[in-house]
């Protein structure tokens, strides 16, 4: 009889349950992290900064409330395997199990999380697969050799996720700004905040030029979260560095992260990465603290940021850097999401910072130099 195991790249095999309607049962590798959130497992498994990740969850129950397609952060699902300790599949209740079933992710029940968990914190993210097999032996080495093909994809995961087309959408504030957004990956709820708040909004693959963007005038950019190394990122940075100090700059997670590179910082990958929504924050710039939703795997290295871009974030639970400002260059770095979904939801006031703010002083900027033009 078959059994089903996730293989962690050094050949520890976990054991446990498949859903009995997966047959046949889709096989995938991935890198191998965790999530410490009670609910929002939709909205996880729809966001583009989980691509080529095989998600654990450390909440017991999943599939508990069921789904509604208006929470997703894109239109498809981007992780390549679901694990868990219990996952509601009853007559009641079965829509979670059965939209992984039919987007054939790979899905593992009745697993020891806690020990994998412990696991991933004192190794750090390793790659694993999901894969069945009689035996501990045959499961790793069909795992190792799911794992080498899926280590040879495009390293640029961010282009990957991208929109490959240029995408316009209408604001609801006729007299907010346009905003031009460089799609890392990004969540559908970075473009909701800024349709809310903004006149026209238009949406660039990661790798447009400078000049395809200058070209539609825009008053500020936008830079959204992704997947992957900041440092495999492509094109970006170049573009991103000729409009610093020239528009406003709002960089999310990923966009936090390759704006800093933009800035001649550098990055790091975190041992385990950030993944939940409890991780308190230090916010210097709204004066105050609160939980945040998270999700990335490097950090930006605080010593390597030019004297005149401010850390005003901090994760409380390691230090690290989680935000950057410079008023001289009006530029905004936040690594956690601002734009929440599932919560919490403190940070959305950041939107409005970016937005009233960072667009007025573009705006004293620009009269300014109009005022002392000669005529």
């Amino acid at each position: 009889m078959m059994k089903t195991f996730l293989v962690l790249q050094d050949g520890e095999a976990f054991e446990g349950q498949s859903l009995h309607q997966q047959n046949p049962f889709p096989e995938k590798a991935g890198e191998v992290v965790f999530n410490t959130s009670h609910s929002g497992y939709e909205e996880i498994a729809t966001d583009p900064s989980y691509f080529s990740q095989i998600m654990v969850m450390t909440a017991p129950m999943m599939g508990n409330y069921g789904v509604d397609n208006k929470v997703w952060e894109s239109n498809q699902l981007w992780i390549q395997g679901f694990v868990c300790v219990q996952m509601q599949d009853s007559k009641r209740e079965s829509s979670w199990a059965q939209l992984l079933i039919e987007n054939k992710i790979p899905v593992m029940t009745e697993v020891d999380t806690r020990r994998l968990v412990i696991k991933l914190r004192s190794q750090g993210t390793p790659w694993g697969a999901i894969v069945q097999a009689d035996s501990v032996e045959a499961a790793q080495k069909k795992a190792l050799a799911l794992i080498e093909k899926q280590k040879a994809i495009e390293t640029d995961w961010v282009y990957l996720c991208s929109r490959k087309k240029v995408e316009d959408r209408v604001g609801k504030n006729p007299k907010g700004p346009r905003v031009a957004v460089l799609d890392f990956g990004a969540k559908e709820n970075i473009l909701r905040e800024l349709v809310e708040r903004c006149s026209e909004i238009r949406i660039f693959p990661s790798r447009a030029e400078a000049s395809e963007i200058q070209s539609w005038n825009p008053d500020s950019l936008m830079l959204t979260n992704g997947p992957g190394d900041p440092a495999e990122v492509k094109v970006a940075p170049q573009t991103i560095q000729h409009f610093v100090g020239k528009l406003p700059i709002f960089g999310i997670c990923m966009g936090h992260q390759v704006l800093s590179l933009a800035l001649g910082a550098k990055t790091y990958k975190l041992k385990f990465g950030h993944r939940g929504a409890n991780h308190p924050i230090k916010d210097e710039l709204l004066n105050q603290i609160y939980m945040s939703s998270q999700n990335h795997g490097y950090a930006v290295e605080d010593k390597t940021l030019p004297a005149d871009v401010l850390i005003t974030h901090r994760n409380l639970n390691d230090k690290t850097v989680a935000g950057f400002y410079s008023k001289k260059l009006n530029v905004l770095g936040i690594q956690y999401h601002p734009e929440s979904h599932p919560g919490p939801h403190e940070a959305t006031r950041l939107f409005d910072f970016f937005i009233k703010d960072m667009h007025q002083k573009k705006m004293a900027a620009s009269l300014s130099k109009a005022e002392g033009s000669p005529c």
